[in-house]
């Protein structure tokens, strides 16, 4: 999730209205009761085309005994798979579907240096290996593992540096350790120096950074500490579970694998004090009450835990049982929430004047997504990755929220709509239509994995809202939704139960730390071809998803709908008052006039494109207008326009015409296309 200042985007928390909150305690065992408990991964397997592929439940001792068999014979495994004598594997994780096939991620080292970015997954069935996805291809050989002398104080100048950027007064490194770099490109000997201390809203800083340590260049950097922002405060009557010891209750839900929930009150480091009482009445609904937050954190994380064991047949973020902690009331007027892989745990600020803890039961949703995501594709926090890193945990957040049925809060696919952060009532996301939080995309293009992860993420979210629902105007839950698509045209939902759970098998068994959209699209058609059929509606609709958020075709390959005239040409767009400037198009081959639903895609790069006038402009000279100059201050516009050009003659050269209306700021056109 992420901090409420503009530059590291916006916040993703889902806050429930306050109202008057008794949290009841009961004791240790006790699961939450509700209307979809039944909604388990055996009740799915009735819906999927093979049942065999869902994801198999494995308790802990049975995954324990995969993972001990996985490491007694990694150095076969790493002969079978051709590595070099340098190489060795460490078992990451393994998980397991119903007809046996066995998913086992391997992290890499060589000359015993951990690899970053040479993860890789066996897929094993009947004892025999069945697939092997890596992610990065490139070979590990020939690599010298001696450093300058200098290399580890260059590497930490590097790093500080770039902490000091985000706001850590930090004046030395936390540590640091000789890796090979391969997420990007050929192997390199590299440095991961962190940093710590504490970023400037005031959440922790692990800032890594990677420095190549024969040049001391940056080679790249990423941020451990996954953040989120909201102002909440829960209404309605929950039951939690506690433990007993004695006279005296504790916030310890044994039943959900020793979950803890803690009071910081106020400190910011450590574990401050496990929530304990003489009665098993957690909180009143007030802030005045210490444990009010913390019934909220921990019922937040009561039905996390229960989704993921009712619908994957996961045990726990790890799958290994264990649970994780939460902690309340974290630093003064803390305006943020946070997952931190290093602690196993969740960290909850009050909010603006210590008026409204940020424990909203979609945040923790996704922040405990994060630990799954860590412990499954470990999706590289930056990039593309990074955006489908944030992007799982907001479709896993939003998806607990329709799961626990909570007549207080109704799911929906709005991401913050109780926090009011913008001072206007606006939610901080929407998953429909993404763009509309002033800063995420609704689609992909080449530069969308230079944005913070937290705008990256909105293609994703996008797709898993027009795989659900579909697109159009629809009012789900008393919300009103209006979904478009990049090419114009329409896409069928499958349901939301069926989108998560392709993409729960996808992150589980296709992604991988260097995953990019390209990839993502690739994992999940995989997932869904693997439970519903090659040719199943299923493969059908989130194939076309994909193509509304710009990522690959339409089921059955090309632009539907007939012919389509591109121009991928790039024309730089002068700064005001520079002239007009036209990117030309020949269609030939139409007979008679153009269609009233002519589509007309453009793609602009540009920093500001409230600056910009577009007008299409036939080959009689008509033109039609499809953009005013405006104050919308969103970067980058692509968007397909639906224009009634039926009066005017299709074949000869139409032009898209552009002219930037305001100072300060310049753009280039990168793609033109019109599909007849």
């Amino acid at each position: 999730m992420r901090s409420t200042h503009r530059r590291r985007a916006t916040a993703t928390g889902a806050l429930i209205a306050a109202a008057a909150m008794l949290s009841v305690g009961v004791q240790a065992g006790s699961a939450s009761a509700r209307p979809d408990d039944s909604a388990t991964a055996a009740a799915k397997a009735q819906a999927v085309r093979n049942p065999g592929a869902l994801p198999a439940s494995l308790s802990p001792s049975q995954r324990a005994e995969l993972i001990r068999q996985a490491t007694a014979t990694t150095a076969a495994t790493a002969k079978e798979l051709g590595l070099g004598a340098q190489e060795k594997l460490v078992v990451h994780d393994v998980s397991k579907d119903q007809d046996g096939t066995t998913h086992t991620r391997y992290e890499r080292t060589y000359d015993g240096l951990p690899v970053l970015g040479g993860d890789l997954m066996v897929d094993t069935a009947a004892g025999k290996t069945k697939d092997v996805l890596k992610a990065n291809n490139a070979q590990l050989k020939g690599i010298s593992t001696a450093a300058p002398a200098n290399a580890p104080a260059a590497a930490e100048g590097q790093a500080l540096k770039a902490a000091k950027a985000a706001g850590s007064k930090a004046d030395k490194a936390n540590s640091a350790r000789k890796v090979i770099w391969m997420v990007k490109g050929a192997p390199t000997l590299a440095y991961e120096t962190v940093v710590g201390g504490l970023q400037d809203d005031g959440t922790p800083n692990q800032l890594h950074v990677i420095t190549d340590a024969k040049t001391g260049a940056k080679l790249h950097q990423w941020q451990g500490i996954e953040t989120g922002v909201g102002n909440t405060r829960y209404s309605g009557q929950v039951t939690l579970g506690s433990s007993q010891s004695g006279s005296n209750y504790t916030l310890t839900d044994a039943a959900r694998g020793g979950h803890k929930t803690y009071n910081l009150n106020h400190g910011s480091s450590g574990t401050g004090s496990l929530f304990t009482q003489t009665n098993d009445t957690w909180g009143d609904g007030t802030n005045s009450n210490a444990a009010t937050a913390g019934a909220d954190a921990a019922y937040g994380a009561g039905e996390t835990w229960d989704f993921y064991k009712n619908v994957f047949g996961r045990s726990g973020i790890r799958g290994d049982g264990v649970g994780a902690y939460s902690r309340v009331h974290y630093g003064n007027a803390y305006v943020n929430a946070f997952w931190d892989d290093s602690c196993f745990c969740m960290t909850y600020g009050d909010g603006a004047g210590n008026n409204d803890p940020l424990t909203a039961l979609d945040v923790a949703g996704h922040e405990m997504t994060h630990g799954v995501t860590a412990a499954t594709a470990g999706l590289n926090y930056a990039d593309e990755s990074g955006g489908l890193n944030e992007a799982t945990s907001d479709i896993m957040g939003t998806s607990v929220e329709f799961y626990a049925n909570n007549a207080s809060d109704p799911g929906d696919y709005l991401i913050g709509e109780k926090i009011d952060i913008n001072g206007d009532g606006t939610p901080l996301r929407y998953m429909d239509k993404p763009s509309k939080d002033g800063g995420s995309a609704d689609s992909w293009y080449s530069g969308v994995g230079n944005l913070d992860v937290h705008y990256s993420s909105g293609p994703a979210n996008h797709w898993f809202y027009l795989a659900s629902e579909g697109s159009g105007a629809k009012v789900i839950n008393g919300v009103s939704y209006d979904s478009p698509t990049s090419d114009g045209l329409p896409v069928t939902g499958i349901g939301r139960d069926k989108a998560q759970l392709i993409w729960y098998k996808a992150l589980t068994t296709k992604f991988n730390s260097s995953t990019d959209y390209a990839g993502a699209r690739a994992g999940t058609i995989a997932a869904a071809t693997e439970l519903y059929g090659a040719n199943s509606a299923e493969v059908t609709n989130i194939t076309n998803a994909w193509a509304a958020i710009n990522v690959g075709a339409r089921a059955g390959g090309g632009d539907p709908g007939g012919k389509v005239f591109e121009s991928t040409a790039s024309v730089a767009i002068p700064d005001y008052p520079g002239a007009a400037v036209t990117d030309p198009v020949t269609v030939s081959g139409i007979t008679g006039n153009a269609p009233s639903a002519l589509q007309v895609g453009v793609k602009i790069t540009h920093t500001y494109i409230g600056d910009l006038q577009i007008d299409l402009v036939a080959p009689n000279g008509t033109s039609f207008r499809l953009k005013n100059s405006s104050s919308d201050s969103t970067a980058n516009l692509n968007k397909t326009y639906t224009v009634n050009a039926s009066s005017v003659p299709a074949n000869g050269v139409w032009k898209l015409k552009v002219q930037d209306k305001a100072r300060q700021d310049v753009g280039t056109i990168t793609d033109f296309k019109l599909s007849f």
